[in-house]
């Protein structure tokens, strides 16, 4: 049975859906401060306010090419074998002064690209379709008004929201900061993560290796991951199979604002990660999920502190990486957008499944005549994590379904691309 408490609705020690395992996961968080940063490094952060502008972005019109600023009208019927011919009385620079400079019908003020537009004009003639000779400038084509003249506020108008809070700010983003004078702007804090490898059986990059043991993979997908969604990493180590030391380590990751462990969360007689947080006091949410790769996946809180015992095999720590950690820390860091896109493919090959859980098939969608087709990478045993490397979608296989068919249509998730809502 289902217990309801407010808006969380909570499954404990039991085996949740992946979409239960993701709404309590959202209901449990609450977005951390704000803090204010150089937009040098706000890139990826989310804003903790609107942006509005309080000026137009031009600030005045301005010319779109090099040539003459001109009265449309005087240039009517120009061609090259009957050119129009003006004088010119002066230039204005990008950034010159122009106040001086006045364009009257029979004349022409030569101007540069982002140069302001001289009064009296209402066009700009390329230079392409000019001559000058001794300050008379001949025009081969006419021009409408307001041809080539970028108006004031067209960009941006005074006391307009530019940007929204909970936007993530993108390389453009901090481009409309820069213009608009910001030197440094008030965004979300980066929650702090704890990262944890559990078992006797892992080895560190560059300790010798026993037979039976394997390198410490997950601490470092992890911690890649984690830096791609500004959140700050902090790897505390291996924690070897025993209460005591596993304790020890988590001791040191209530610091942090999210505990993530690899390994530990299943049932066998060396997994201590259960009776650890049993004994800190940290309350489960849920301890398995209806999904493949990933089923045995731990989520509970601590106050406004989250952990999630991730399974240890490489690809189940990274699928439930995207599926749940992911949208946690977009959350914590008051993003609006945390779903990645989910779009529709033709499937290249048949799959056969259990229908008991959601799968999550590694695959390779490419885009041919403007339709999405999708191949599996393969082999989907939990511990190939070159499957992971090579691919850049998931086939989502939901729960209730037991095989789809080459030429059938199915949903993938774009594992790399910007989340959209």
């Amino acid at each position: 049975m289902l217990e309801i408490t407010g808006e969380t609705v909570k499954k404990e020690n039991s085996t949740v859906t992946v979409e239960e395992a993701i709404e309590l996961i959202l209901n449990s968080i609450k977005p951390l401060s704000g803090e204010k940063v150089s937009i040098l490094e706000a890139d990826g952060r989310a804003l903790y306010e609107d942006i509005v502008s309080n000026i137009d972005i031009p600030p005045l019109d301005n010319s779109a090419m090099d040539g003459y600023a001109v009265i449309a009208q005087d240039t009517k019927g120009a061609s090259k074998e009957n050119p129009i011919k003006l004088s010119v009385t002066g230039e204005i620079q990008a950034g010159g002064d122009y106040l001086d400079k006045i364009v009257k019908s029979g004349t022409a003020v030569r101007i540069m690209t982002g140069a302001p537009i001289p009064k009296g004009a209402d066009a700009v003639i390329m230079v392409e379709y000019t001559s000058e000779e001794s300050d008379i400038v001949s025009i081969f084509r006419d021009v409408k008004k307001g041809e080539n003249i970028r108006l004031a506020g067209e960009d941006i108008r005074k006391d307009s929201v530019v940007l929204t809070k909970g936007e993530r700010l993108k390389s453009a983003d901090i481009g409309l900061l820069a213009s608009l004078n910001y030197k440094s702007v008030m965004v979300y804090r980066s929650p702090d993560v704890a990262i944890i490898s559990t078992g006797d059986e892992i080895a560190e990059i560059g300790e010798d290796i026993s037979p039976g043991q394997i390198r410490n993979s997950n601490s470092y997908t992890l911690y890649s991951d984690l830096k791609r969604y500004n959140a700050i990493p902090h790897y505390l180590g291996i924690a070897r199979d025993t209460f005591e030391e596993t304790k020890e380590k988590f001791i040191q990751a209530l610091k942090c604002d999210i505990i993530l462990t690899t390994g530990g969360v299943s049932m066998g007689k060396y997994d201590f990660v259960k009776d650890v947080i049993a004994d800190l006091g940290i309350e489960i949410m849920f301890s398995w999920i209806r999904m493949k790769p990933g089923r045995p996946c731990i989520f509970g809180t601590m106050g406004n502190k989250l952990f999630f015992g991730l399974p240890g095999n490489p690809v189940s720590t990274m699928i439930s990486f995207v599926q749940f950690v992911r949208p946690a820390i977009l959350r914590m860091m008051g993003a609006e957008r945390i779903k990645k896109p989910v779009v529709s493919a033709i499937l290249r090959e048949d799959i056969r499944k259990k229908p008991d859980r959601t799968n999550f098939i590694r695959g390779i969608f490419t885009v041919e005549d403007g339709e999405f087709y999708v191949t599996t990478t393969g082999l989907q045993g939990s511990g190939i994590l070159s499957s992971m490397s090579v691919a850049n979608c998931l086939i989502i296989i939901p729960q209730g379904i037991a095989s789809v068919d080459a030429g059938d249509r199915v949903s993938i998730q774009l594992i790399y691309h910007e989340e959209l809502a």
